[in-house]
C-alpha cells in the first residue's frame, strides 16, 4: 500500500528518489481522471442547455441555474474544502467528495423537474470544493521528489486540460446521439472505481493542527448564501420589475449576508480569506478584473450556445464540435502569452489579452438571424480565444505578486474563488440583461428569433466592454511583476 500519512513524510522523500512506485502513478491516474470528470461537469452542460430546458420545463432565466448552481457551490465552499481536508484527513474528504459527486450526478441525470437539476448541480459544485483540494494534498505526499512531482503535475494538468477542452464536444455527442442525461450518468463508473481503489491504495493523512486553529464554516456559509441571494435577485430581474419584492428582497438579503461575511473575516482568528491579502494593489486589481474576465467568458459560452441552437437551429453535435476553434485559440494564446511575457512584461501581456478578448466579443455581437458559422461565429471566437488564452499565464503571475511559495495556496484559492463568482455573476447579469432586452423587443412586436439575437448581441457587447475596462485597469494599476512564470499548483504541492 502506498503510504501518504503525514508522519511518513521523511520516509516518502527517501522513497521517491528510488525507482518509481507503480501504485503512486496508479493513484495519480485515478485522481486525475476524477478531476477530469468533475471539471468536465462545469462546462459539459453548456451544449445540452436547450435540451435540458425542453425536457424539464426551465424558464429561460431559470436555465441559468444549471450553470450557477455548480459555480456558486464550488466558489463559495472551495477555501473551506481545503481546510476540511487538512483537518479531517485528505483521503476521507476525497471519498466524501466523490460520494457527493456521484449522488449529485444521479440526481441531475434523473431530474424530472427544474429543482432536482439545480439541487444536483449544487451538489456537484460542492463535490469539487471537497475533492479538488484533497486530491492535490494527496499528490503532495505521493510525489516528494521534485523531478517526479514535475512529471506528475504534467500528467495532472494535461488530463484536466482535456476536460476543459473536450467538455462541449463530449456534451454534443452524448446529447445528440443518446440523451442529455448521459452527460451526468457517465460520471458514475469513474466515481465507483475511485471509491473502490483509493481506500486500498492510499492511507489517511492530515496536517498537525495548532490548538487554537478553527474552521471558518460561518464565513463559507455566509459567502455562499449571500452570493445565491444576489444571483437569484439579478436573474429574477430578467422578467420582473427591479422594484418588485422578488428582486429586491433576495438582493438585499444577499448583500447583507456578504457584509456579515466581511465582518466575520475581519474579526476571525482563522479567517477563510484573510482580507489583508488584498492590501497589495496588484493582487487586488487582478482578482477584481478576474470577475470581469469570467463574467464575459461564461456568459459568452452560455448565450452563444442558446443562439446557435435556438436561433440558427444547430444540432447539439454540431454546436459541440463548433467550440473546437475556441479551444485551439486558447491553447495557441497561452503559448503566445508565455513566450511574450519575458519580452514585454506581465502588465503588457495581461492588459492586451483582456482588450483583445473584448474585441473578439464585439465581433461576435455582430451576429444576426442569418449569420453563418464560419463568417459570423468563428472570427470572433478565434480572436476571443487567442487573446483570452494569452492573458491566462500573465494573470496567474500577477495574482501571485508578492506571495511566497508557502502562501501560494491562499493566492490560488482566492483566484479560483473569484473565477467561480465571476462565472455566476456573468450568467446572472449579462444573460439576464439579454433576456430582458429580448422580452422588451418582443413586446414591441419583434419576431422571437430577432429579439433573442438582439438580446444576445447586447450581452456580448457588455461582456466586451467589461473585458476592455479590465484591460485598462490592469494597464493602469498593475505594478512591475516578475516575468518568471509561476505555477501555483506546483508551489502549493512543494509547500506540502
Amino acid at each position: 500500500m502506498t503510504t501518504v500519512n503525514s508522519s511518513a513524510a521523511a520516509e516518502g522523500a527517501k522513497a521517491s528518489t528510488a525507482e518509481p512506485d507503480p501504485q503512486r502513478w496508479t493513484v495519480l491516474a485515478l485522481l486525475s481522471g476524477l478531476q477530469f470528470m468533475i471539471l468536465l461537469d462545469m462546462t459539459v452542460v453548456n451544449v445540452a442547455l436547450p435540451r435540458i430546458q425542453d425536457g424539464l420545463g426551465f424558464s429561460t432565466p431559470g436555465l441559468a441555474w444549471v450553470v450557477n448552481g455548480y459555480v456558486l457551490a464550488a466558489g463559495g465552499l472551495l477555501m473551506l474544502g481545503g481546510r476540511l481536508a487538512d483537518f479531517f484527513g485528505r483521503r476521507r474528504l476525497l471519498l466524501i467528495g466523490v460520494t457527493v459527486f456521484a449522488l449529485a450526478s444521479v440526481i441531475s441525470g434523473a431530474a424530472t423537474a427544474p429543482w432536482m437539476m439545480v439541487v444536483g448541480r449544487f451538489g456537484q459544485g460542492a463535490a469539487e470544493a471537497l475533492a479538488a483540494p484533497a486530491s492535490l494534498g494527496l499528490i503532495a505526499l505521493l510525489f516528494t521528489d521534485p523531478k517526479e512531482r514535475t512529471k506528475a503535475l504534467g500528467v495532472w494538468g494535461g488530463i484536466i486540460g482535456l476536460g476543459a477542452t473536450l467538455g462541449s464536444v463530449i456534451s454534443g455527442v452524448l446529447t445528440d446521439l443518446a440523451s442529455w442525461r448521459w452527460i451526468f450518468f457517465i460520471n458514475l463508473p469513474v466515481a465507483l472505481v475511485v471509491l473502490f481503489l483509493v481506500p486500498r491504495l492510499v492511507r489517511e493523512s492530515r496536517m498537525v493542527r495548532a490548538k487554537d486553529t478553527s474552521l471558518d464554516v460561518f464565513g463559507a456559509a455566509t459567502l455562499t448564501l449571500g452570493l445565491v441571494g444576489v444571483v437569484y435577485g439579478l436573474l429574477h430581474a430578467a422578467d420582473h420589475p427591479w422594484g418588485s419584492a422578488g428582486v429586491l428582497v433576495p438582493l438585499i438579503a444577499g448583500a447583507v449576508l456578504l457584509l456579515v461575511m466581511v465582518a466575520v473575516e475581519l474579526r476571525g482568528k482563522n479567517p477563510l480569506i484573510p482580507l489583508g491579502f488584498f492590501a497589495n494593489r496588484t493582487r487586488s486589481v487582478v482578482n477584481f478584473t478576474t470577475l470581469f474576465y469570467m463574467s464575459a467568458f461564461i456568459s459568452y459560452t452560455f448565450m452563444l450556445t442558446l443562439y446557435e441552437q435556438q436561433v440558427l437551429d444547430y444540432s447539439p453535435l454540431f454546436s459541440g464540435l463548433g467550440w473546437l476553434p475556441l479551444s485551439v485559440g486558447i491553447g495557441a494564446g497561452m503559448a503566445l502569452g508565455t513566450a511574450m511575457v519575458p519580452r514585454v512584461g506581465i502588465r503588457a501581456v495581461v492588459s492586451a489579452g483582456y482588450i483583445g478578448a473584448g474585441v473578439g466579443l464585439f465581433l461576435t455581437s455582430m451576429v444576426d438571424v442569418d449569420s453563418s458559422y464560419w463568417g459570423g461565429i468563428v472570427p470572433g471566437m478565434v480572436v476571443f480565444g487567442l487573446f483570452a488564452g494569452a492573458a491566462m499565464p500573465a494573470a496567474t503571475n500577477a495574482a501571485l505578486h508578492g506571495v511566497t511559495a508557502q502562501d501560494s495556496s491562499l493566492a490560488s484559492g482566492v483566484q479560483s474563488t473569484m473565477q467561480q463568482i465571476g462565472s455566476a455573476l456573468g450568467v446572472s447579469v449579462l444573460a439576464a440583461l439579454a433576456f430582458r432586452h429580448a422580452g422588451d423587443a418582443m413586446a414591441d412586436g419583434a419576431a422571437a428569433p430577432v429579439a433573442a439575437t438582439e438580446g444576445y448581441a447586447l450581452g456580448f457587447r457588455i461582456g466586451g466592454a467589461l473585458m476592455v475596462l479590465g484591460g485598462i485597469l490592469l494597464l493602469a494599476l498593475v505594478e512591475r511583476v516578475g516575468t518568471e512564470l509561476r505555477d501555483p499548483t506546483a508551489e502549493r504541492i512543494a509547500a506540502g
